[in-house]
């Protein structure tokens, strides 16, 4: 027995105790949370979620992307990404079309409504109501908030070709006229930019057809997206990311550390330091400093949306000194939760990185 104690103590197997949690009211959020920290499973992981997050956001160095994906703007989550903008918390958003679209339903003053999941859903549609699980939500407002984007589209000029970020600014501030506070509203007055990758795929593809009927081609050049997107890596020096969900939006800004040196003849990003090589290839990789997932997405499948930071080491993605975490939860749990221990212990906005000269349309 002391033999083996010694072995563990010299191998440092046995170096932080783990600390029951004790019931105590009151208890902030960010208690628990450190309490949390020293227990094990995924509420450690929430833990380390909370405290990479401060670090990142407290680095004055760092510029902070932020890729939203999931059906979570009908779930009530909308506006805590307002709050990570509007705090600046976040210098670059990347949501999926549907997250910064469903949420204008609720920003025009309309509802999502509680269901059931156990439902008949032929009598749902009849009745005219789209289920999000366990959340319903109205064909007609769905529908009025479409024609509400098709009726800006026709605003716009038809001979231009738009990046999702230029179109996205424009409506933002459309929408900030009518005082809808949506997301792409808020993002517009705090001068974030917000790159929609995959923006067919959503209400904004639905109302370009309905614009196309009346007329009006919209289009919106998803390389010129790309390259505008990958050229703002001149002007950061260190990056830090966060994902709640997967899906295009992580795989959109992973890419930002590894394939943004292409747009360049000598394969290096001009003003920028840090660089890694590979002995194979002329590339130059500029890994995440800091990484954190909120997701319910398993890595062994392969896929992108549960794949690792580990594994994106291997890429050049992430840092191998970097400080990453995954943590494999429900995002409608863990999201409120990071906001709010993050509101206890962050007091001050954060000036964040200055993209304000993008906006000059």
């Amino acid at each position: 027995m002391y033999k083996a104690k010694k072995t563990e103590e010299k191998n440092n197997l046995l170096t932080q105790r783990v600390k029951a949690i004790e019931v105590k009211a009151p208890k902030t959020i960010s208690r628990l949370l450190e309490d949390m920290s020293r227990t094990g499973f995924q509420g450690r992981s929430l833990a380390r979620v909370v405290d990479v997050m401060e670090e990142m956001i407290k680095d004055k160095d760092t510029t902070i992307l932020l890729g939203y994906a999931g059906s979570l703007s009908t779930t009530g989550q909308w506006k805590i990404i307002n709050w990570l903008i509007e705090n600046r918390f976040v210098d670059i958003l990347v949501p999926t079309g549907a997250n910064i679209s469903e949420d204008i339903v609720e920003a025009m003053g309309y509802s999502y409504w509680q269901g059931d999941p156990l439902v008949n859903n032929e009598e749902l549609f009849k009745a005219g109501y789209n289920r999000y699980y366990d959340v319903y939500g109205k064909e007609s407002d769905y529908l009025e908030m479409t024609e509400l984007i098709a009726d800006f589209i026709q605003t716009l000029d038809e001979g231009y070709k738009y990046s999702s970020r230029e179109f996205l600014y424009l409506f933002g501030k459309w929408l900030l006229k009518k005082k809808i506070r949506s997301i792409v509203a808020v993002a517009a007055e705090k001068k974030v930019p917000v790159f929609c990758p995959a923006i067919a795929d959503s209400p904004y593809g639905d109302a370009a057809l309905i614009a196309k009927s009346r007329g009006f081609s919209l289009t919106i050049d998803a390389i010129k997206d790309y390259v505008e997107f990958m050229s703002l890596g001149e002007r950061v020096k260190n990056t830090g990311v966060i994902y709640i969900g997967g899906g295009v939006p992580k795989d959109f800004i992973q890419l930002f550390a590894v394939t943004g040196d292409l747009l360049y003849k000598d394969r290096k990003i001009p003003n920028r330091e840090g660089g890694l090589k590979r002995s194979s290839t002329d590339e130059t990789y500029y890994p995440h400093k800091y990484a954190v997932q909120i997701t319910t997405d398993s890595p062994q499948w392969g896929g992108l949306s549960g794949c690792t930071f580990e594994e994106a080491v291997s890429w050049g993605k992430e840092s191998p000194q970097g400080k990453f975490v995954q943590c494999y939860c429900d995002a409608t749990i863990a999201l409120p939760i990071v906001a709010h221990a993050l509101a206890e212990r962050i007091k001050t906005k954060r000036k964040g990185t200055d993209f304000s000269d993008l906006f000059n349309l």
